[in-house]
């Protein structure tokens, strides 16, 4: 607080190693003893529901809007209400996204109201208070936290199962991942028609170095444009930019080839990175 003159309400993230006393680690990643974990502390006024009650609803709305933002299944996706003996000692309400995998439901994200037992504990445990001073009221306060934390390797993994799909191009079946274009590991793959010519191979290659410098891009020269657009279908590449004789022989464009649609567009050489950035970082 010193240094950020921040005021409450406001949050703190982090990401990082997260660590478990499993006696007995099981269920792939989900009982296991180290784990990448993300969370934000967000710091409220005390109160009763009254106070936090919107703040952790809001939470919640803000934490599915995001997870639906990234390319999550909705159709997958569920809460799980933690009521009773299912709420931790400390917490005063914690709901979890959960999301339906094949081998099961599972806990994907939970967003718990846990009162000022953090702080509480820290200062206990450091003998230096944190106590909160409200320039406006003039209260001094132990702040109480909303805390939304989210499993990095469960996100991961409920990604790929949403992104999995299955149709059929031209009577051909096609495996492919319609990661959302934000999150796609690949962002654009950059295809030379041929490989043998060097006008044509050389302004694919300009391409693709402009574009580098903005995302992850691939460059695949090898095999027929069919079998080179299923190659990064199934990989989940958003874009695949493929550079042709008109290219260098005409009209100075390339085709943009969308992977879910599978449609083509011509767009001038100069005009690539506004169209994919428009696409993929939505300006």
């Amino acid at each position: 607080l010193g240094t950020s003159r921040q005021k409450i309400p406001f949050g703190i993230a982090q990401i990082g190693k997260a660590f478990r006393n499993e006696i007995t680690p099981r269920n792939f990643i989900f009982r296991s003893r180290e784990f990448e974990q993300m969370e934000i502390e967000y710091f409220i006024p005390p109160g009763d529901q009254e106070v936090w009650g919107p703040f952790h609803e809001k939470w919640i709305a803000d934490a599915e809007a995001f997870l639906k933002s990234v390319g999550l299944d909705e159709e997958l996706m569920g809460y799980d209400i933690h009521e009773g003996d299912g709420l931790a000692h400390y917490a005063r309400a914690c709901t979890d996204i959960t999301f339906r995998f094949p081998f099961g439901v599972q806990e994907l994200m939970g967003i718990a109201a846990r009162g000022d037992f953090d702080l509480t504990s820290h200062t206990e445990g450091s003998g230096k208070t944190l106590d909160y001073f409200d320039e406006q009221t003039k209260d001094k306060f132990i702040p109480h936290v909303i805390e939304p934390s989210l499993g990095v390797d469960r996100l991961v993994l409920a990604l790929i199962c949403s992104a999995y799909a299955e149709d059929e191009i031209n009577g051909e079946k096609r495996n492919y991942l319609s990661f959302h274009p934000s999150i796609a590991p690949v962002k654009v793959a950059v295809l030379p028609l041929v490989k043998n010519k060097e006008p044509l191979v050389k302004a694919a290659r300009g391409l693709f170095d402009k574009l580098q410098r903005r995302w992850n891009v691939v460059w695949d020269q090898t095999g027929a444009i069919g079998r080179r657009y299923r190659r990064n279908d199934e990989i989940g590449v958003p874009f695949c930019v493929t550079v042709d004789f008109e290219t260098i022989e005409d009209d100075g464009a390339v085709t943009v080839r969308d992977r879910d649609s599978t449609e083509q567009v011509r767009i001038p050489m100069d005009e690539v990175v506004p169209y994919l950035s428009k696409m993929i970082d939505g300006y």
